[in-house]
C-alpha cells in the first residue's frame, strides 16, 4: 500500500508532524533507528509533551505505524526528515544523523517522491549534502527524476497557542518545480506558508530567527550582571524598557540558554559564516557570555550562604526547575547541569525538584530528587529558581523556610534574592 507521507526521525519535530498528517487524513508511517522509540510508540507511550498518549492513540486508529525497516520509504509519496543535527564534542556542527538518513532514504526512493529536510544545519546543506546523497545513492536526478525540498522546523515545545498548523511554514526547493510540490504538501498541513527564493535563504532564515533569541538574551544577561554591580534592580529596568510599544523586544536574564534549537544552531551559523570568511563577531561574544552565566548563578549562590554564615561547602541547595523551559519534561541543553556541576565543585549536596523530569544525571552522576517540594524547602540551606514552572508560584514560594536565589525575576519576599 501506498503511503501519503514518511517521517524519518520521530522525535520532537517529527513525531508533532505525524501526528498533524494524521490529523488531516494523510496516510502516514514513521521510520526511527532508536529501537526504544519504537517500541514505546507501537505500545501506544509517547515520549513527546506536545504528543500525549491520547493523540498518539489517534494516529494509530488513523492507520499511523512506526517501525525500523527503511524499505516503508519506498512507498511514500513525500518523505520528510526530521533528525537531530546535533555539535561534536568541540561545538562543531555534527551532520552524522543527516546523512545517515539522506543514505537510507536514497535507498527506498523511487522516482516523483517529494523529499523534505526539516532538520536545522547550515547554509547549503540541503543543496551539498543532502542532494548528493540522494542523488548518488539512488541513480536519480533532483527537479526531473525526484523533488528536494528544506522547510525548517518551528516546533515551540509547551507552547499552548502555536503549534505546527497555524505557525507559518517557510517553505523551498533545489528547483522551482520542487519548490511547487513542497507548497502543495505542506498546504495540507499548515495555514500559512512563506515560500523562500531557494533552500540556502530558508536554511538561514531558520539559523536566524534563533541566533536572534540567543543574541538577545545574552545581551540581557550581561545587562543582569551589569545592574547587579550598579546596584540596579534589572527586573524594574525590563519591565519599564518593555512598556515602549516600539523598536523594542523583551527578553529575560537567566542561568543560560536550554534546549536543542537556542543552544546549538548559533554554532551552525557561526560555522557557515567561518566557512565563507565573514566570522560573526557577536555571536561568538553571545556564546562567550552565555556559557559563563551557570557559572555566575553558582557563585551567586554560593556568595549568598557566605554572606548568612553558613558554608557553602556541605550545604544542601535545591535546584528548582530541571527542565530547560516552563513547564515542559525535556532537559535537553538544560542550564540545571551546569549549575550543579559547579555547585559540587563548591562542595556542596545538589538535589533539585522537578514534577516533570523524574531523573537527571550530570557527569554521570545522578542527582538526587525531592519528591515533595515543601519538605525540600525547609531542610534545604538554599533555593535556587531555575525555571519558573507553574508549581513554583509566589505564595507559595515567598513563604519558603530557606532563601531562595531566583533567576528568574517571578518571586518577591524578605528571603528572595533575584538574580
Amino acid at each position: 500500500m501506498m503511503l501519503d507521507l514518511v517521517v524519518v526521525g520521530l522525535g520532537y519535530v517529527g513525531l508533532p508532524l505525524a501526528a498533524r498528517a494524521c490529523a488531516a487524513g494523510l496516510t502516514t508511517a514513521g521510520y526511527d533507528t532508536d529501537t526504544t522509540v519504537v517500541a514505546g510508540l507501537n505500545a501506544r507511550r509517547s515520549h513527546i509533551g506536545d504528543v500525549d498518549d491520547a493523540r498518539l492513540a489517534g494516529m494509530f486508529t488513523a492507520g499511523f505505524r512506526a517501525g525500523q525497516d527503511p524499505s516503508v520509504i519506498s512507498r511514500a509519496g513525500t518523505v520528510v526528515i526530521c533528525v537531530p543535527t546535533d555539535l561534536t564534542a568541540d561545538g562543531s556542527p555534527d551532520l552524522t544523523a543527516v546523512r545517515a538518513a539522506s543514505t537510507r532514504v536514497a535507498a527506498a526512493l523511487r522516482p516523483g517522491t517529494l523529499v523534505v529536510l526539516e532538520s536545522t544545519s547550515y547554509p547549503g546543506t540541503t543543496q551539498d549534502v543532502v542532494r548528493p546523497l540522494l542523488e548518488q545513492g539512488s541513480g536519480l536526478r533532483v527537479g526531473e527524476d525526484f523533488h528536494l525540498a528544506y522547510s525548517p522546523e518551528r516546533i515551540d515545545p509547551g507552547n499552548p497557542l502555536f503549534g505546527l498548523r497555524n505557525t507559518p511554514k517557510v517553505v523551498s526547493g533545489c528547483t522551482p518545480l520542487c519548490a511547487k510540490h513542497a507548497t502543495a504538501f505542506y498546504s495540507r498541513l499548515v495555514d500559512t506558508l512563506v515560500v523562500a527564493k531557494g533552500t540556502r535563504e530558508a536554511e538561514m532564515a531558520k539559523l536566524l530567527e534563533n541566533t536572534y533569541r540567543y543574541v538577545n538574551i545574552a545581551l540581557v544577561d550581561e545587562i543582569a550582571l551589569c545592574c547587579d554591580a550598579m546596584g540596579i534592580d534589572v527586573w524594574d529596568v525590563l519591565h519599564c524598557a518593555a512598556t515602549k510599544p516600539f523598536g523594542y523586544a523583551p527578553f529575560r536574564p537567566g542561568a543560560g540558554v536550554g534546549g536543542h534549537c537556542i543552544p546549538v544552531d548559533p554554532h551552525y551559523l557561526a560555522a557557515g559564516a567561518d566557512a565563507a570568511g565573514s566570522p560573526l563577531r557577536l555571536v561568538a561574544t553571545a556564546r562567550a557570555v552565555l556559557d559563563d552565566m551557570p557559572r555566575h548563578v553558582a557563585d551567586r549562590a554560593a556568595a549568598l550562604l557566605t554572606g548568612r554564615g553558613k558554608r557553602v561547602a556541605g550545604a544542601e541547595i535545591l535546584l528548582l526547575g530541571a527542565a530547560y523551559k516552563p513547564d515542559v519534561a525535556d532537559i535537553r541543553n538544560s542550564p540545571a547541569a551546569p549549575v550543579a556541576r559547579r555547585l559540587r565543585e563548591h562542595g556542596a549536596h545538589v538535589l533539585y525538584h522537578d514534577p516533570s523530569v523524574p531523573a537527571l544525571t550530570v557527569d554521570g552522576v545522578t542527582v538526587r530528587r525531592a519528591p515533595e517540594l515543601a519538605p525540600a524547602l525547609a531542610a534545604a540551606d538554599l533555593a535556587i529558581l531555575l525555571q519558573d514552572h507553574a508549581c513554583y508560584g509566589a505564595p507559595l514560594m515567598t513563604r519558603s523556610p530557606c532563601p531562595v536565589l531566583d533567576t528568574r525575576g517571578r518571586l518577591f519576599g524578605p528571603r528572595v534574592t533575584r538574580l
